[in-house]
């Protein structure tokens, strides 16, 4: 059913009109310039396909479902376009507005069906992102770490087991593998629909020189920068 939803979102439709400029489609939860980051994106909008595979889910016929949506562009652009597109394969979906606290209170004590947001990467290494997509050492309600993964209650303790080697390995061609495998495995498996990647833009007048947007927020620097 996870996979059937994958196949129900028109990845080009929202990358050619509601991200345009501002993101491209990108599959995976390490986004491209951190080590190990796959740039495959296999899921397109195909219903039929999805179709097949709620059959094979015992759900011939679709469900009903809520998605909790704060109510900004283009986050409710991207969600009206997914409702229209799953309708066709008979998953009626009702969006639930609200602002940023209240979706994000819901998500956190897991109370959700689905629910749309982003995420950053808090540092540069693929631990970053892995730590929470990619595990979750506790699936109880009560557990110390809630991660992405816990949210969704996605109980994953040998995807959880690679990640822990993963931060572990020293030879950067071998944890390059490790992450491009367990990229392969949550894109299959996952609760996640991972839809883009954000990109920086900037506009600035001709006379302005030596302007260059780095990798994070914090690393674009203005002392190199002249008129």
């Amino acid at each position: 059913m996870r996979e059937a939803l994958k196949y129900l979102v028109d990845y080009k439709a929202i990358g050619d009109t509601l991200i345009k400029n501002i993101g491209v489609i990108h599959q995976n939860f390490l986004p491209v310039g951190l080590l190990g980051a796959s740039t495959e994106n296999p899921y397109k909008l195909d219903v039929n396909k999805a179709k097949e595979l709620l059959k094979k889910a015992g759900l011939p016929d679709g469900f009903k479902v809520t998605i909790d949506m704060r109510t900004t562009q283009p986050v409710q652009g991207i969600t009206e376009n997914f409702q229209q597109t799953a309708k066709r394969a008979g998953i009626d979906i009702e969006i639930i507005p609200g602002d940023g606290k209240q979706t994000l209170t819901k998500y956190r004590a897991r109370t959700h069906d689905m629910y749309i947001g982003q995420w950053g990467a808090d540092y540069w290494d693929p631990h970053t992102n892995a730590d929470t997509f990619a595990r979750n050492p506790n699936n109880a309600d009560d557990a110390k770490s809630k991660p992405l993964a816990w949210r969704n209650a996605w109980d994953i303790p040998e995807l959880t087991k690679q990640a822990d080697a993963a931060v572990l390995e020293r030879d950067a061609k071998k944890r390059t593998a490790m992450y491009q495998q367990m990229q392969a495995e949550f894109r299959k498996t996952s609760p996640f629909i991972m839809l883009y990647q954000q990109i920086e833009v900037a506009a600035y007048r001709s006379n302005v020189q030596g302007l260059k947007i780095g990798p994070t927020s914090d690393t674009t620097y203005m002392f190199k920068v002249s008129k």
